[in-house]
């Protein structure tokens, strides 16, 4: 990215974080990040019966391929300091699509596909300065993490919850990166299979500056958290 791109994405990022601070300056620091705390939605979690009570599948049902289905969601969460005040902002969208390969009991291949500019918080300010600014959702509006190691998940196919690390790429901003995910892995009540997790992410390996203007500071590193529902 050139100087002058790097010089917009970074002015850009200020000036929504200057709007947002602004705002907290009017309703107060503390009641400001209480209120966005509050908003912020929990990590994403295996709405799947507990670790062994849930549903099971044999080698032959599991083998193929399985397509999230629209109660899927990806989204980020990130921590920046607002006067002293801790403050956790978390986008969702479930403008995410997914797609895995079983095969013997290894999740052999696997895609998620995130529109990015669908990605939204409770603010509409920070909204607009993160797709049309810090990311730039029309040059890149996809973010896609693909897996490029195998993983045994046979262990959550008898009912269990297992806990798996996914190693992959992450393609965000026009930069992939190799990264890797801690995930969860279940099955379903009625056959279906949950996969939960985040990705840690550092903003400036792709090309994007986390703001610091006294008032507030964004930290660099956040997380791209996802939650999959796949059926057959």
């Amino acid at each position: 990215m050139g100087l002058r791109t790097r010089t917009k994405v970074i002015i850009g990022i200020a000036t929504g974080v200057v709007v947002i601070g602004a705002a907290a300056v009017v309703a107060g620091p503390v009641i400001y990040a209480n209120t966005v705390n509050g908003q912020a939605a929990a990590a994403p979690s295996l709405s799947a019966a507990p670790s062994g009570s849930g549903g099971t599948l044999d080698a032959a049902q599991a083998d193929g391929t399985w397509t999230s289905t629209s109660s899927s969601y990806a989204g980020y969460r990130v921590h920046e300091v607002l006067q002293g005040n801790d403050v956790n902002v978390v986008g969702r969208t479930k403008d995410a699509q997914g797609t895995a390969t079983v095969d013997g009991g290894s999740l052999t291949k696997a895609t998620v596909t995130v529109q990015v500019a669908s990605i939204s918080t409770p603010e509409s300010r920070r909204d607009e300065y993160f797709r049309t600014q810090a990311l730039q959702t029309d040059r890149y509006p996809t973010a896609t993490f693909a897996l490029t190691e195998p993983v045994d998940v046979s262990s959550a196919l008898d009912g269990s919850t297992q806990d798996v690390t996914l190693t992959g790429t992450m393609d965000l901003h026009g930069v992939e990166k190799p990264v890797t995910a801690d995930a969860q892995v279940a099955v379903t009540k009625d056959g279906g299979v949950q996969v939960v997790g985040s990705v840690p992410i550092t903003f400036a390996d792709y090309g994007v500056e986390a703001p610091s203007l006294g008032f507030v500071t964004v930290d660099g590193k956040g997380s791209v958290e996802f939650s999959l529902d796949l059926a057959k």
